[in-house]
C-alpha cells in the first residue's frame, strides 16, 4: 500500500530510537574505566557538534570512534540495548511501516551494524537502509570506518538521497542539521523536525513541520496511525498552581500542558478556554453556564479537590463535558489535622503557646485533658469520617457519628438517629459533611444549643456549613470552650489580608483550608486525576465522574472506538446502529451507559471505515458529542 509518488526518508538515532546509539555504545564500552563518565561527557560534546553542524561529521566520527575503544560483542549489547530504546510513538505504529514498507527508507550517519537488526523488525529491509560501516581488527575491536562509504563525508546525506533519485515527494524525518539540509539542498521536498527525543532548534527552525511524535506526522499526512488525534494536538489548561505532578504526568503523555499559578475571573477564562480540551482547576476558578459555552473544544474538566460546587455539573453533563474529582487523595491529611487539632483544643496548647510568644510562663493544667475516654461525634461518616473514626478510636476515644444515609459502623463506633443525639452526647464534635447548598448554616445557634457546655466544634468540610456569628457567640459565653476552623463562608482569592470574628479568641485554631494541603495529598492528587483524564481521552472510560455515566471500558484491541454521547431519549441505540449498518460497520463490542439526562455510548469496530459514517454518526438528531478513537 502507498501513496502515490510519496516517499519517506527517517533518520535513526534520536529519531526512530530515544537515543543516540554511539553515546549507548559508549556506556557499554567504557563501564569499567575510572574516567568513564568524563569520556562520555566528551563523546557527547562531539555528537552535538557534529548534529547542529559545527564540526563537519567525518571530524565528529573520527572523534568518537577513537574515544570509544569497543568491540563486536559490545555491538550485541547495544543491539539489545536499542531494541528496547524505540522512541514511544514509533513503535505504536507499527502498522504505518508495515503498510507503507516499499516506500520507507533509512538514511542515517549511523551503523548498519546496530541499524539493519533494529528496523528489520519494522519491516525495513538492509537494502533501504543507508548507513556507514565499522572497520574491525583481528581480535573484534572497533578502529574505525568504511571512509570510502558516502555516509562518512560531511554532506553525506545530501549525495546519497540524490544518489537514489528517488520519484515523486520525498519527505524527511529528523532531528538534526545532517536531515534538514537535504531539504535546503532541494532534494527533498519537505523536511519534518522530530522532537519527541530531543528538541534541537536548529533543525526546528529550518522545518515545514515540527512533529513532537510519529502520530503528528501522520496525521498531518493523512496516514494509518495508533491515535485519531495527536496528543499534542490536545490542550491542556492547568490552574491555580496545581501539583507539578501533574503537568509532568500530562506532558509526559504527550499532551500540550499550560500552566498558570492562580485562578482565573471568569471573563479572563472564557477568553482562555476557547481552543482548550482540558481544563484543570482546584476550589477558586467557577466553570459557570458562560465558561461552558464559549468553550468549544473542551472534553473534560479535572477538579483537583474534593468540592466541585465551583463546576455547574449538569450544565457542563449537557454539553457533554465530564467531571472528575479527587475524593480520596487528601483524606488522610483532613483527618491527621482533625486528630492533631482535637488533642491540641482539648490540651489549651495554643493559649499556652500564644503565652510564651508574648513572654509569659504558665504552667498549669487547668483547662487541660487526654483525649482517651472522652466522646467525639463525627458528622458526615464518608471517607474522611471513616478514617478518623478508626484513629480516633484507636486513641481510646468514644466515637458517635450521624449521617443522612444509611453507613456502616467500623471499629466500636455508635450510630446516632439524629444529629441531636450527637450533638448532647460529644465532648468533640467534627464535621466532614459535602458541598450540598442545603448544608448552609447546617451548625448554627440551635444546634450549638444542643451541644454540651465546654464541647469544642472542629470544622474541616466547608465554610457555609458553620454560622461563624453563633459561633463567636458561644465562644464569647463559654457554651464551647474552643473550635478549630480551616474553611470559611467567604474566602479570599488569593494569599493576603484576611479577617474574621474568630480572630480574638484564645483556644480557637484558624488555618487558611489547608485541610488536605500536604505534599503527599497534592501529590496523590497530581496522580489521580490525571489518569481519570488520560483513560478518558486515551479510551473513553469515565470510571469515577462526578457528572456522567460511569462506563469501565476493556482495552482497544485493534478496533475503532466511537464515543457518542446523546440525550437520554428513546431510540437513539437503535439510530447509532442503523448508521453503522448502512455503513457496512462490524460491531466487536458495544456498551452502554446512561443517567436521566444523557445517555453515552460505546461502539467498538473491526475494519476501517468511510469517513462519511462520522458526519452520519454526528448527524443523529440529539447528538450532544461525537469522537473517534483508533
Amino acid at each position: 500500500m502507498s501513496v502515490v509518488g510519496r516517499k519517506y526518508v527517517f533518520d535513526f538515532d534520536s529519531t526512530l530510537t530515544q537515543v543516540e546509539a554511539l553515546d549507548i555504545l559508549a556506556e557499554i564500552s567504557l563501564r569499567d574505566r575510572a574516567d568513564r563518565d568524563e569520556i562520555i561527557r566528551e563523546i557527547q560534546e562531539i555528537t552535538n557538534l557534529g548534529i547542529d553542524g559545527d564540526i563537519s561529521f567525518t571530524e565528529s566520527l573520527e572523534r568518537r570512534i577513537k574515544l570509544l575503544n569497543a568491540t563486536r560483542e559490545d555491538l550485541q549489547e547495544l543491539i539489545a540495548e536499542l531494541k528496547n530504546r524505540i522512541s514511544r510513538s514509533i513503535s505504536s505504529n507499527k502498522e504505518f511501516f508495515q503498510k507503507y514498507a516499499s516506500d520507507i527508507y533509512v538514511i542515517s550517519c549511523g551503523f548498519k551494524e546496530f541499524i539493519d537488526p533494529i528496523v528489520q523488525a519494522y519491516d525495513i529491509p538492509a537494502e533501504r537502509v543507508y548507513a556507514n560501516n565499522f572497520e574491525f581488527d583481528e581480535n573484534g575491536k572497533i578502529v574505525g570506518f568504511d571512509t570510502a562509504n558516502v555516509l562518512a563525508s560531511h554532506n553525506g546525506k545530501i549525495a546519497c538521497l540524490k544518489a537514489l533519485d528517488l520519484p515523486g515527494e520525498v519527505q524527511v524525518i529528523g532531528d538534526g542539521y545532517s536531515d534538514y539540509v537535504m531539504r535546503e539542498a532541494g532534494i527533498a521536498h519537505k523536511f519534518f523536525a522530530y522532537t519527541e527525543n530531543v528538541h534541537r532548534q536548529k533543525a526546528a527552525a529550518h522545518a515545514d513541520h515540527i512533529t513532537p511524535n510519529l502520530d503528528e506526522f501522520l496525521y498531518i499526512n493523512d496516514l494509518p496511525r495508533n491515535l485519531s488525534y495527536p496528543k499534542n494536538r490536545i490542550k491542556i489548561l492547568l490552574l491555580e498552581n496545581v501539583h507539578p505532578a501533574a503537568f509532568e504526568n500530562l506532558s509526559e503523555d504527550g499532551f500540550s500542558v499550560e500552566l498558570i499559578k492562580h485562578s482565573l475571573s471568569e471573563q479572563e477564562l472564557i477568553e482562555k478556554i476557547k481552543g482548550v480540551h482540558v481544563l484543570g482547576i482546584r476550589s477558586k476558578t467557577r466553570v459557570t453556564k458562560k465558561v461552558l459555552d464559549a468553550a468549544n473544544k473542551l472534553l473534560v474538566v479535572g477538579a483537583f479537590c474534593i468540592g466541585t460546587t465551583q463546576i455547574e455539573l449538569e450544565y457542563a453533563k449537557q454539553k457533554g463535558v465530564v467531571v472528575f474529582n479527587a475524593p480520596y487523595s487528601n483524606t488522610r491529611s483532613v483527618v491527621e489535622l482533625a486528630i492533631g487539632e482535637i488533642i491540641m483544643l482539648m490540651r489549651s496548647i495554643f493559649p499556652r503557646s500564644t503565652e510564651l510568644h508574648n513572654g509569659q510562663w504558665n504552667k498549669t493544667a487547668a483547662n487541660s485533658k487526654e483525649i482517651r475516654g472522652k466522646n467525639l461525634g463525627i458528622v458526615g461518616y464518608g471517607n474522611i469520617g471513616k478514617q478518623l473514626s478508626v484513629l480516633a478510636e484507636a486513641m481510646g476515644m468514644r466515637v458517635y457519628y450521624y449521617d443522612i444515609n444509611d453507613r456502616l459502623a467500623l471499629g466500636n463506633a455508635t450510630k446516632c438517629d439524629t444529629l441531636e443525639d450527637l450533638l448532647n452526647v460529644s465532648d468533640v464534635v467534627t464535621l466532614h459533611v459535602d458541598d450540598n447548598p442545603a448544608n448552609k448554616n447546617f451548625i448554627s445557634t440551635r444546634e450549638i444549643n444542643q451541644m454540651r457546655r465546654g464541647a469544642y466544634l472542629i470544622n474541616l468540610s466547608r465554610g457555609f456549613v458553620v454560622d461563624i456569628a453563633a459561633l463567636d457567640a458561644a465562644l464569647k459565653d463559654g457554651k464551647l470552650s474552643g473550635a478549630a476552623i480551616d474553611v470559611y463562608p467567604e474566602e479570599p482569592a488569593a494569599n493576603g489580608p484576611f479577617e474574621t470574628l474568630l480572630s480574638t479568641h484564645q483556644n480557637v485554631i484558624l488555618t487558611p483550608h489547608i485541610g488536605g494541603s500536604t505534599e503527599e495529598a497534592q501529590r496523590d492528587i497530581a496522580d489521580f486525576v490525571p489518569n481519570k483524564i488520560m483513560e478518558y481521552i486515551n479510551s473513553g472510560s469515565t470510571v469515577d465522574a462526578v457528572n456522567f455515566p460511569n462506563i469501565r471500558l476493556p482495552k482497544q484491541q485493534n478496533a475503532h472506538r466511537f464515543l457518542h454521547i446523546h440525550k437520554n431519549v428513546p431510540g437513539i441505540m437503535a439510530h447509532i446502529n442503523q448508521v453503522l449498518a448502512n455503513y457496512d460497520m462490524n460491531i466487536t463490542g458495544q456498551y452502554l451507559s446512561t443517567d436521566s439526562e444523557v445517555g453515552y455510548v460505546i461502539s467498538d469496530l473491526d475494519k476501517d471505515y468511510n469517513k462519511e459514517v462520522i458526519k452520519a454518526l454526528k448527524g443523529i438528531e440529539h447528538t450532544i458529542k461525537f469522537r473517534v478513537l483508533y
